[in-house]
């Protein structure tokens, strides 16, 4: 029987290179959206061109019930569940003083309160399998983006939530973070922004989705690491 992957997130951007990646890799897919409904259709035609099931379930993970039915449909449609990637987030771009209270909200009910109801929620089907789980938070859990503060925050959380989870679900689930950095820029970036970003890594150059994908299978793979964070940034958290 083919294993399973959930990924949150699924249809756009990195969150679709790991649908895809994950697919091709072998797995049966199902993804979830919220507004992206069109990217999620196309995506899941995408994967059953390769060969692999995949079932697109609209829902907003901040919802513990919305939560609780992509939990419900993932276990009557496939009965399984192996590979939790919780990739689903907002990014918000608002000075500290100028936020306010119910913006600070949605971005942690989004970016911290969805990855832990969606762990909830399928607990028992990923300790089951002995299954894995993958958290996408990014540079901001390590810097103080003044920009971008509640999302800084909520990753900052995501990435000790990750340690939580990873101790209280051993030794059956494991459970790893990925921090990516400029591996896709906004399409509205600026070619300065771009030049920026480039010189900004060590390597001196961009990233690519694929590089993610990449690190998500290490991790899927590597049955002795648990608890940890891989930076996947050609060196941009090394600082100049």
């Amino acid at each position: 029987m083919p294993q399973v992957a959930l990924i949150t997130g699924g249809a756009v951007r990195v969150g679709r290179a790991i649908t895809l990646g994950l697919a091709q890799a072998g797995y049966d897919i199902a993804l979830t959206w919220h507004t992206s409904g069109n990217e999620a259709r196309s995506v899941a035609r995408e994967v059953e061109k390769l060969g692999r099931r995949a079932v697109a379930i609209q829902g907003d993970v901040s919802k513990p019930e919305a939560v609780e039915e992509v939990a419900s449909r993932v276990r009557s449609e496939f009965g399984r569940l192996d590979l939790l990637v919780n990739n689903a987030s907002i990014f918000v771009n608002t000075p500290l003083l100028e936020i306010e209270p119910g913006e600070w909200d949605r971005v942690m009910e989004v970016n911290l309160k969805g990855p832990f109801l969606m762990v909830k929620a399928t607990a028992e089907l990923l300790t089951a399998t002995g299954g894995r789980i993958v958290n996408l938070v990014d540079l901001s859990a390590f810097q103080p983006w003044v920009e971008h503060p509640h999302h800084a925050v909520s990753k900052a959380g995501l990435l000790q939530l990750t340690r939580v989870m990873a101790r209280a679900l051993a030794p059956r689930v494991r459970v790893n973070a990925i921090a990516p950095g400029a591996v896709l820029l906004p399409e509205s970036y600026t070619e300065d922004q771009r030049r920026r970003s480039r010189e900004s890594a060590a390597l001196g150059r961009l990233g690519s989705p694929e590089d993610v994908v990449r690190t998500v299978l290490f991790l899927e793979r590597s049955d002795f690491i648990t608890g940890e964070v891989i930076v996947v940034d050609g060196g941009r958290l090394l600082g100049s």
